[in-house]
């Protein structure tokens, strides 16, 4: 019988020959992660069912990244009980702050996860790592602390979408403008709980981590996980940073997909989704004019090296508009060093920026730049619902760095491109 990529992975981790859609299965798990604030939830869960130890000092993982550094005192004794709990599991891969970064830039730069792992995390943006041809998913804390007791999980075997991805991005475009657009024309619940499989002479095309961006907000488009046909772009990353041997799964030739749908790079331009959904989508010719209070550029979305370095290269010399508070967050500590090595946080700070530690922060309306009512952000973050970043009465537009960089220096969303030529 054909499978799908994700199914292959599946099958292989539940001990059996072939899996099809639909089918409930047990399966072994590779990793086990949570942060600082479904952690905790997870470890009464852990205690309340009688669980004694972790299944794998080496597999559980947390990281301390959502209100830390402490934002109050209900984040410090949410982090404390987690470094608790770690440290009387002797649990290895812990990350408390000064070593910690985001949890979905941190785990692949660390090399925690590789290709034909099966990761399960108490966060919905876990889906990230299908980059690597992984598959992972966002699961609640119950499932986290069976996960961490057990090694195991319960799937419900997924249906896929195949999106054959061809030609390659125009400059100032990235993954981000990639996603948005395909959640744009699919919609929130266009992948309800199927797999996103993305294949393709185009997928070469792409770096590692705008494909690490358009697998995190698969779960944008209701998807159960997003996963992309491993290449050697992605087995060098995997060998830089890990010492594990990954895995490669490739779809059958005739395996079955839902839908398919062929995705041509060199025609997606600059996306930005308008409050309140990731789906409302539009490109320059339909932003107008909309006057902003806020950038943000970072989070597990686009916080990376490469996110920064496009934000400096349209800051660099400039100066964001006097009326827009610009944040930078670095994804992690690594990333944070090397754009002061490379001289990118002088860039930010010339312009007008405030460049934060790594911290989830303000993405999810937590701390590090919340939004009052009536107030406008431009954010490279992955959700824009009502009330996300603040305020109920505020609003949120999901946008690349390029954008986010070219519209803090205008004071409005706008073309980079544009912002360039009148340089």
């Amino acid at each position: 019988m054909s499978m799908t990529m994700t199914q292959k992975i599946l099958a292989a981790h539940a001990g059996l020959e072939k899996v099809e859609a639909g089918q409930l299965i047990l399966v072994n798990l590779d990793r086990v992660l949570g942060n600082d604030i479904t952690s905790p939830v997870a470890i009464r869960e852990f205690n309340r069912i009688g669980a004694t130890k972790v299944y794998d000092k080496e597999k559980v993982t947390m990281v301390m990244d959502h209100f830390a550094p402490n934002k109050d005192i209900k984040a410090a004794i949410q982090c404390k009980m987690c470094r608790d709990f770690c440290g009387e599991h002797e649990v290895v891969n812990f990350f408390d702050v000064g070593r910690m970064g985001i949890e979905h830039a941190l785990l692949p730069e660390k090399g925690l996860v590789v290709a034909g792992d099966v990761v399960i995390g108490a966060d919905s943006h876990t889906c990230t790592y299908g980059a690597l041809g992984a598959f992972s998913t966002g699961v609640g804390s119950t499932d986290m602390a069976v996960g961490m007791a057990t090694g195991k999980a319960w799937f419900k075997v997924p249906s896929a979408i195949k999106f054959v991805l061809k030609g390659k991005l125009n400059p100032f475009v990235s993954g981000k403008d990639v996603i948005l657009h395909i959640i744009g024309k699919i919609g929130v619940d266009g992948a309800l709980y199927k797999s996103m499989e993305f294949v393709g002479e185009g997928v070469k095309s792409l770096s590692v981590f705008d494909r690490l961006t358009i697998s995190n907000m698969a779960i944008e488009a209701g998807a159960k996980n997003g996963i992309f046909e491993v290449d050697e772009q992605t087995l060098a990353y995997i060998e830089e940073r890990s010492n594990r041997k990954p895995v490669v799964y490739k779809a059958d030739e005739d395996a079955v997909y839902d839908e398919t749908y062929e995705i041509d790079l060199s025609t997606i331009r600059s996306t930005v989704a308008f409050p309140h959904l990731p789906e409302n989508t539009k490109t320059a010719e339909e932003w107008g004019e909309v006057k902003i209070d806020q950038v943000v550029i970072g989070s597990c979305t686009n916080g990376y090296y490469k996110d920064l370095e496009e934000a400096a290269k349209i800051l660099k010399g400039k100066k964001i508009a006097k009326h827009v508070r610009a944040i930078i967050i670095p994804a992690t500590q690594d990333i944070y060093l090397k754009a002061m090595e490379n001289g990118l946080l002088k860039i930010f700070i010339e312009a007008g920026c405030v460049v934060s530690t790594p911290t989830c922060g303000p993405c999810l309306g937590g701390h590090m730049g919340i939004l009052a009512a009536g107030e406008r952000a431009v954010a490279t973050t992955n959700r824009n619902f009502v009330g996300r970043m603040g305020d109920v009465k505020s609003e949120v537009y999901l946008a690349s760095p390029a954008v986010a960089a070219a519209s803090a220096v205008a004071g409005k969303i706008a073309d980079p491109n544009e912002v360039m030529k009148g340089e």
